[in-house]
């Protein structure tokens, strides 16, 4: 099965997974995703991941984050999709929820969050936001 749009299959499963208030989600693996997954990590949005490789492609096991029974993610938007992509300049690159959020980037130096591409000063393809 062919997917036109990975980023969006990942966030909407940590998205589904969160609201049925699971502790963990499988997603299938590719480089992009686990690059996701490990910027998600750094920023404290999860609590740890696994990969597995079970099957061809492999698996990417996500520990959810939840404090006193609230998710640390409450919130993900894609922002650029495969039909109308969003590229941002070191400039225009957004403050998500004045700066409480993340956006994540694809830059020529791989992913990034908001802060990181400003401090390189380097934009990319805008690829979610997260708070």
């Amino acid at each position: 099965m062919t997917m036109t749009d990975p980023v969006s299959d990942y966030l909407t499963r940590v998205r589904n997974a969160i609201q049925a208030k699971h502790k963990k989600v499988d997603i299938p693996a590719s480089g992009l995703k686990l690059a996701l997954t490990k910027v998600l990590l750094d920023q404290q949005f999860i609590a740890g991941f696994k990969q597995m490789s079970d099957t061809h492609q492999g698996t990417i096991r996500i520990q959810l984050r939840y404090t006193d029974g609230k998710p640390a993610i409450l919130g993900l938007r894609r922002v650029s999709t495969p039909g109308l992509r969003r590229y941002v300049g070191m400039d225009d690159i957004p403050r998500v929820l004045g700066g409480l959020g993340v956006a994540i980037l694809s830059t020529p130096k791989g992913l990034m969050t908001d802060k990181e591409a400003r401090h390189a000063r380097i934009g990319g393809e805008l690829l979610c936001e997260i708070w």
